[in-house]
């Protein structure tokens, strides 16, 4: 006859064996939700507790860790940091925030200390997503394009939280992310980008004219910019083609002017008429000598009255 075994207990990662029932020792926690998701503005539980425990006034603790940073938030019985005025705990390690930001998205640890139990600490740790609305995005729509050219229609939002994705509309018709996958568009040729928020024209066709605007959305909420009108405008070949012919006359009567003013002289410099003037010479065979004594000039024998 094989005799029973003990009772066998299973704590966290230790196993006891007790001739006389199951005995708790150590401190255990959990959590009804360890990814909470709240929207901005909200107020939401971080749920921590105790399951085992024969510590009756545990110490309680809650750290908030972000960008690599540890800081309390519930220390010395009182609520700690940026979450003091907006924060409580509730029963006894549950804390409750009312009024979410952004900047309380964090990995948030719930810390207990049980100083009459085997296993005197335990922890558990509840990542806290708070989800932002987009704002108005800023939408640019070029206002006028010539048949044929490329267009690129561009819309950006900064401040929802997850990133926002953008969808375009044409006269309140919402367009597909490819023109060549929906035989409504067939005549158009564009690609959009939900992603990004581009939506691009490889070659704009007259059917593309309209009004456009977009809306960027996440599972907070979603933003539209306002309207804004496409024109697509054909080239006016007969009108360009005059236009070139006109500036090619303008261009050969300038020329020809200029060619008729210089035969005629107009941009030669006039000359002296007649001999060119000189500075008379001194006349043959008259040699003018000076005196020393009296500083006259006297003529040589071969000066001619």
């Amino acid at each position: 006859i094989l005799s029973p075994q003990p009772p066998k207990c299973v704590v966290s990662d230790f196993t006891f064996f007790f001739p006389s029932g199951c005995f708790i020792g150590a401190v255990n926690l959990k959590s009804s939700n360890r990814n909470p998701v709240v929207q901005e503005f909200e107020s939401v539980e971080l749920s921590c507790i105790i399951t085992d425990s024969q510590t009756n006034d545990p110490r309680i603790e809650w750290k908030k860790i972000q960008d690599d940073q540890t800081t309390y938030v519930f220390f010395d019985n009182k609520i700690q940091g940026d979450l003091a005025g907006r924060a409580e705990l509730l029963g006894k390690t549950s804390l409750k925030i009312w009024n979410v930001t952004r900047t309380d998205s964090a990995l948030y640890r719930c810390e207990v200390v049980a100083r009459n139990d085997r296993k005197e600490i335990d922890e558990i740790v509840i990542e806290l997503t708070v989800q932002v609305k987009p704002v108005t995005p800023v939408c640019r729509v070029p206002k006028a394009v010539p048949v044929g050219k490329t267009a690129t229609l561009h819309c950006q939002e900064s401040e929802g939280y997850p990133r926002p994705h953008y969808s375009w509309y044409r006269n309140d018709v919402p367009l597909p992310t490819d023109s060549r996958a929906n035989p409504r568009f067939r005549n158009s040729s564009f690609l959009l980008n939900s992603e990004t928020g581009t939506l691009v024209f490889s070659a704009v066709h007259k059917e593309d004219s309209g009004q456009y605007y977009c809306i960027a959305s996440n599972d907070a909420g979603s933003a539209r910019c306002e309207e804004q009108e496409m024109e697509v405008y054909d080239l006016n070949i007969g009108g360009i083609i005059g236009g070139v012919l006109v500036v090619l006359a303008v261009l050969a009567l300038i020329t020809l002017g200029i060619c008729c003013a210089y035969r005629r002289g107009y941009f030669i410099n006039n000359k002296q008429d007649g001999e060119s003037y000189k500075n008379p010479g001194k006349p043959d065979g008259v040699n003018y000598i000076r005196t020393d004594e009296e500083g006259d000039f006297r003529h040589k024998s071969s000066f001619v009255i």
